[in-house]
């Protein structure tokens, strides 16, 4: 579950919802923002308030296209008002919600780039992670048994970056624990899909390739469930190869590591040329 950035507490304004709604809300901000002197302050404060207590009720019932039309107002006619910053973590999460990945990805950076002191720069860096990692693990792949290891990975360096990010500049901050737990999942995903392509040159009898991808995965994502696998591409390899020393050598580690995944060793094959009990 997504927790949506916290806002400050507002004095309970009705909001008008839908289409019609919308327009009614542009007419009664224009209307106080016609005023002058202290008048016109007071009215256009008055305003940014209607607008950010439209938008939270838009959020707080699921009608995230209405609350992105109030927000991105809020932003356009109040920028220096007091629900300007937090109106702007809203978009973040309302665009997210939207399934408008891009402009969540946006949102965050711009708050980022903005307000690099802002105590909610966490809650941003988060967020453009969780936009870069959607779509990696989704409800219909279980339903429709997709087998991710399969798809090439899709922003999985950019979710990592931003995760890590996270964990660097704040590694208190309540987001965290969930950063860490998706970037071993990514880092997961990345080594099982160079496991297939290693088991396609397999099936290709591409053994040197398969070797390749096999230490890249035992080097680059150590402590992943996938370095078992790759211990036995690798054996399989050495001996396809007929690299019998490094074979057994790394034979022996993946006994001693994985001993349920040992490796027996090839039979030796009799040359043509030998017969009977020569």
């Amino acid at each position: 579950m997504i927790p949506t950035p916290r806002q400050p507490q507002t004095r309970g304004t009705p909001a008008p919802a839908g289409l019609a709604g919308t327009f009614l809300l542009l007419v009664a901000v224009a209307l106080l923002a016609t005023g002058c002197g202290s008048r016109k302050d007071r009215d256009a404060r008055s305003g940014a308030e209607i607008v950010y207590t439209a938008a939270r009720k838009a959020m707080d019932s699921g009608n995230y296209g209405n609350a992105i039309r109030y927000l991105e107002l809020l932003e356009a006619r109040f920028p220096f008002s007091n629900q300007s910053k937090q109106a702007q973590l809203d978009l973040i999460y309302a665009y997210y919600k939207d399934g408008q990945r891009e402009a969540a990805v946006d949102a965050a950076t711009q708050f980022e780039r903005e307000n690099p002191t802002h105590p909610r720069v966490d809650y941003a860096l988060y967020m453009r992670g969780r936009a870069y990692f959607a779509g990696q693990r989704a409800w219909y792949h279980r339903l429709f048994r997709v087998d991710l290891n399969a798809r090439p990975p899709k922003d999985v360096d950019l979710a990592l970056s931003a995760f890590g990010q996270l964990l660097q500049r704040f590694p208190d901050s309540e987001y965290a624990p969930d950063a860490r737990q998706r970037m071993v999942f990514l880092r997961n995903r990345l080594a099982y899909y160079e496991l297939h392509v290693a088991r396609y040159y397999e099936s290709r009898g591409a053994w040197a390739a398969v070797l390749n991808r096999a230490q890249f995965v035992m080097s680059q994502y150590d402590g992943s469930p996938a370095v078992g696998e790759a211990l036995v591409l690798s054996v399989k390899a050495y001996d396809e190869l007929g690299m019998r020393d490094l074979a057994e050598d790394t034979r022996a580690v993946l006994a001693a590591n994985y001993p349920d995944m040992a490796v027996e060793a090839p039979a030796a094959k009799r040359a043509w040329y030998r017969f009977g009990l020569f």
